[in-house]
């Protein structure tokens, strides 16, 4: 699917498509296309989106806006982007297929160990071999989801999947569990056929969201949704959004676990050891995260995305989702713990409001 080299360009012989393709394939990465580095279409929404006020508190995006439109702004040699996917989804049920209001809903990709380590590993052998396949005068950047690039509109006419309507890239054959990475090189590659769009008239990631975020197909107000309110969100969640948080203590899923592309078992499960969930977050309950001390958290959280949040953000988020569960215990656990997070007076402020809505 990927990577054929133009005649007369930088590349070698070493660089041809099932070479590169297995090569990825090897390094741990199920997906791999090529979209060329010029302007697209799709790039340009980007601007319009800030515009509109859908990123919230993400200042990093409006800072980097005019490097999103063109990846040429960050490698101004870039002919080709060389797009990565790796299936992150493991033998487990989705978080809310159980619909229990006292379990805690934690994000699919933040199950396992921090993605953005295990496969910027990956991404840097790989480049590694092109630097060396290619020669002098190669020049390439790798990103996993940390550089200022639009990586599912290179996903797309990379051929690896369509931009659903739920803004998630979705593969006909593994579905939309996908972590996606890039290379951009100044190798001159054949690029893939885009991807087509097949949502057709399908709306339940629409119709399931429960906060509205989704407030068109395939356009996403940040502000109104559970993983912006849960992980980006350094301050207070407002009050008006609390009830909608349900039982998520970090991110939401249900715009992917309602998708049809997603729907049979075995559409893209993974048995990557580093996507199983890590000790303590294997389907834990909220009261039983709560009880944990702050040293306990920490080292739950340690080599693990949702270290992003930290203790204080998740402490708060189990405040609120323990506010909206159904679990008995849940007043006197709030009320008992005296670890420093509980009684940071953000995190504090939570609990009271969740104290005072179980108490009716």
């Amino acid at each position: 699917m990927c990577c054929d080299s133009l005649p007369g360009a930088t590349s070698t012989a070493d660089l041809t498509s099932e070479s590169i393709k297995s090569r990825a394939r090897a390094g741990g990465f199920d997906l791999c296309g090529v979209a060329p580095a010029e302007h697209l279409p799709e790039l340009e929404f980007f601007q319009t989106w800030l515009e509109r006020g859908f990123a919230g508190e993400m200042g990093y995006l409006h800072r980097s806006a005019e490097k999103r439109t063109d990846v040429r702004a960050v490698l101004p040699s870039a002919k080709s982007v060389i797009v990565l996917g790796t299936v992150y989804n493991v033998d487990r049920p989705y978080s809310s297929d159980a619909h229990d209001s006292n379990a805690a809903a934690i994000a699919r990709y933040a199950w396992g160990d921090d993605y953005h380590v295990v496969i910027q590993k990956r991404m840097d052998a790989l480049l590694e071999w092109l630097r060396e396949a290619a020669g002098p005068g190669f020049e390439g950047r790798a990103y996993v989801d940390t550089g200022p690039v639009q990586e599912r509109v290179y996903a797309r006419h990379a051929g690896l999947g369509w931009i659903g309507k739920n803004t998630c890239v979705i593969n006909d054959e593994l579905g939309s569990w996908i972590f996606l990475s890039v290379i951009i090189t100044n190798l001159q590659l054949q690029p893939d056929a885009p991807a087509f769009d097949q949502c057709g008239t399908c709306a339940r990631c629409i119709d399931a969201c429960p906060t509205g975020a989704l407030v068109e197909p395939y356009v996403l107000d940040a502000n109104r949704c559970i993983s912006y309110l849960t992980i980006e969100v350094k301050g207070e969640i407002p009050a008006a959004q609390r009830d909608d948080i349900g039982h998520h203590a970090y991110g939401c899923d249900i715009c992917q676990e309602v998708c049809p592309w997603n729907g049979t078992p075995s559409t893209g499960v993974s048995t990557d050891a580093s996507w199983l969930p890590r000790l303590g977050l294997d389907g834990p309950s909220l009261v039983d995260l709560w009880r944990r001390s702050d040293d306990e958290l920490r080292q739950i959280l340690k080599g693990s995305a949702m270290k992003r949040a930290g203790v204080t953000r998740l402490r708060r988020n189990l405040a609120v989702a323990l506010g909206n569960s159904a679990d008995e215990d849940a007043v006197a656990a709030l009320e008992a713990s005296r670890e420093p997070s509980a009684c940071d007076a953000m995190v504090h402020e939570h609990v009271r409001w969740a104290v005072a809505k179980l108490r009716g």
